[in-house]
């Protein structure tokens, strides 16, 4: 809540100890590694010259968050030294009245529940996802708005927060205060589990730093004081002072907590409840605190953050292969240093496309954003940052891979002709039971699949010297196998992997389907001159051809 994520890593760091399993170093030589230290450091350094000198985030926050960590990690792994201050270029040309402090944030359960013992008179907030500001009152009147910046000088913001509606311009008593707090994008019924933060960070800072402030966009600012640093010294008796003052009530946010288990149900509380703000976790603080002239741009010990769960996790990716469908479709899927994701380990992620793949050329060793789709299915949401090597891949030709193509493992084939047999023997096709991708893969791998149909003519006795096959699982998949011979000639006619005919007539035998031409199958009711093409082309194609016969020979029916 009260501070930018961009705040004062350091603090960050210190708990890792509490927190994290020891780092797995890269397997990198000394040049290497310094290379992908100053590339990450450089790309930081981009996100945080943005964010402080224009307003803009180019990076969501908590992807921000783990690039700082994944810093201080490899640093340590080749004692490399600590990185530079990140707020070394967000000075302003204002300097604060009381120092905005910083913000430690706990990594996990472990580090919160150590934080918490011993500490007596803690309170819980939401951690408002906004930007903070200081705002000085003098008599009851606003005099000056202060941008965070290095917690020691900010920018002016005065006027556009003479435009925004929730700060107050006169309190009700002529008092001079300083109060530092956090400007919000407005939302209604905000609930943070499903929606995540929708960029309202980024929103408020790219408005605050214009020239100018539309009054729509000053009404959607909402304001959340979370500290007046020389105000009464308990907590609940600033919130009441400051609702009498005219700020808005901070009450049903500011609640008392003893133990773990209370900052686990107020966390979970407010990541699943409708707020009028983003938010991206719960904050700590414990009500004795020093003189707000101690206070120091540094995070200090009295106040904690604990983020809620990642939406997003960097991924480092280890491997980039590519998956070859029954129908010639490539799809690329990248193999993921194992990662934790809303309680789901993550090892890979599909790339969509060969095209969407090329377009990103997504490397070994490239760090990239992974996301749960529908909160199940991970999601490839784009790259983060380069390996600064760049390995050769063996990139398959699109235009070696079709509906046709890899009737045979030959090299370079054989992801497709697994997904031949995986389509022929499952539900789309002959819905042989027991029989599943693995076991064709154990086939072929034993050397006993040259072919689509060598299966057929496996007996019960060579089934049972496979390595892998027991004698009560290669009896059952022998049942299978003749279960096949049973199934009928339309269901065969699938399993081969015939285009879809939609309300075409059949018939039961192969010989009158391959005699049909381009037009004959054109004029069957809801086929089109492509699909006739299509088909015209499968009855054509001599590995079909082959494949007919064989089934012929077998005394599979229709055939």
């Amino acid at each position: 809540m009260p501070l930018d994520l961009r705040a004062l890593v350091g603090f960050v760091l210190s708990f890792l100890c509490l927190t994290t399993h020891a780092t797995q170093c890269p397997d990198w030589p000394p040049a290497r590694a310094l290379d992908e230290i100053s590339a990450l450091q450089k790309q930081i350094d981009l996100w945080d010259d943005s964010y402080h000198r224009d307003g803009r985030s180019l990076v969501a926050d908590e992807l921000y968050d783990q690039a700082r960590l994944r810093l201080s990690e490899w640093q340590e792994c080749f004692a490399t030294g600590p990185s530079p201050e990140p707020l070394r270029t967000a000075g302003g040309t204002v300097a604060h009245p009381i120092a905005h402090t910083g913000l430690g944030k706990l990594q996990d359960s472990h580090a919160v529940d150590t934080w918490l013992k011993g500490r007596n008179d803690v309170w819980i907030q939401p951690k408002v996802d906004g930007v903070a500001v200081t705002l000085v009152y003098r008599k009851g009147l606003l005099v000056q708005a202060i941008s965070r910046g290095d917690g020691v000088t900010g920018q002016d913001w005065t006027t556009p927060a003479r435009l925004i509606a929730g700060i107050p311009q006169q309190l009700s008593q002529p008092l001079d205060l300083v109060v530092q707090g956090e400007l919000y994008w407005r939302v209604t019924d905000h609930v943070q589990a499903q929606s995540g933060s929708l960029n309202a960070r980024g929103t408020v800072a790219g408005l605050m730093a214009r020239k100018a402030l539309s009054a729509e966009h000053a009404g959607q600012i909402g304001l959340f004081v979370w500290d007046w640093p020389q105000g009464p010294a308990s907590l609940p008796a600033r919130v009441a002072a400051l609702d009498e003052l005219g700020f808005s009530s901070t009450a049903p946010y500011s609640q008392p907590i003893k133990t773990f288990a209370d900052a686990e149900r107020w966390r979970d509380h407010w990541y699943h409840s409708p707020l009028p703000f983003a938010s991206d976790g719960i904050v700590m603080r414990q009500e004795q605190r020093p003189p707000a002239e101690r206070w120091q741009a540094k995070a200090p010990y009295w106040i904690v953050a604990w983020k809620y769960p990642f939406a997003q996790a960097l991924a480092e990716v280890r491997r980039v292969d590519f998956k070859i469908g029954r129908t010639g479709r490539i799809t690329p899927v990248l193999e993921l240093t194992p990662l934790r994701l809303d309680d789901r380990q993550i090892k890979r992620v599909s790339v969509s496309s060969l095209q969407r793949w090329e377009a990103m050329d997504i490397r070994p060793g490239d760090q990239v954003a992974i996301s749960l789709a529908g909160l199940t299915i991970p999601r490839l949401d784009g790259v983060v940052l380069r390996s600064t090597e760049r390995t050769e891949l063996n990139v398959p030709l699109a235009t070696d891979f079709h509906p046709l193509s890899c009737w045979q493992p030959t090299p370079g084939c054989e992801s497709q002709f697994l997904a031949r047999l995986a389509w022929l023997g499952g539900s789309q096709g002959l819905a042989l039971p027991h029989v599943g991708p693995g076991t064709w893969e154990k086939l072929f791998e034993t050397g006993h699949l040259n072919g689509l149909l060598d299966w057929l003519t496996l007996d019960a006795q060579e089934l049972a010297n496979i390595d892998g096959f027991g004698e009560r699982s290669s009896a059952r998949l022998f049942n299978s196998f003749n279960v096949a011979r049973q199934r009928p000639f339309a269901r065969w006619l699938k399993a081969l992997g015939m285009p879809p005919t939609g309300q075409a007539r059949l018939g039961a035998s192969w010989q009158e389907l391959a005699q049909r031409n381009t037009g004959q199958w054109q004029a069957e009711t809801g086929i089109g001159p492509e699909r006739a093409a299509q088909l015209s082309a499968f009855f054509r194609d001599p590995q079909v051809l082959a494949l007919s016969e064989t089934l012929r020979v077998a005394g599979i029916d229709g055939f």
